[in-house]
């Protein structure tokens, strides 16, 4: 596995001075996240993903490199305590999003390689994690 790492400039949006919520935090990630995987050649397939139905997965972001399609799950923290953000990413987490990529890869005349990255932004950094798990 491969890690990328680049300082991230951190958001400055908030909603009249009050405290942004966790929601536009997580966005502003997603924003920086997508921004840096452009920025190293990727190509925007989709964005936010999602199976129909309750107990579905979803995927931030549905990226192409070369013919490699890229399944990639952003995840925000404050700081890199109890695991960070990459850790927070395990088990289940990574069996909904390996269910809606194959749901997502259904769709398609014929499957492409793929792999699943993991993108952390924490203290002001961005952390690119490549092939950070497999769907075994």
């Amino acid at each position: 596995m491969k890690s990328v790492e680049r300082d991230a400039k951190p958001s400055t949006k908030s909603l009249g001075g009050a405290k942004p919520s966790t929601k536009s935090l997580g966005d502003a990630a997603e924003d920086r996240a997508l921004a840096h995987l452009l920025g190293a050649g990727l190509r925007l397939v989709s964005r936010n993903y999602r199976t129909p139905g309750r107990g579905g997965g979803e995927i931030d972001l549905v990226m192409q490199q070369g013919g490699t399609l890229v399944f990639v799950e952003v995840r925000r923290r404050g700081s890199r305590g109890f695991g960070g953000a990459a850790g927070s990413v395990v088990g289940v987490k990574q069996r909904r999003i390996v269910f809606a990529a194959r749901h997502y890869l259904a769709r398609l005349r014929s499957v492409p390689p793929c792999r699943f990255d993991v993108v952390a932004v924490e203290d002001g950094r961005i952390d690119w994690l490549v092939a950070a798990f497999d769907a075994g």
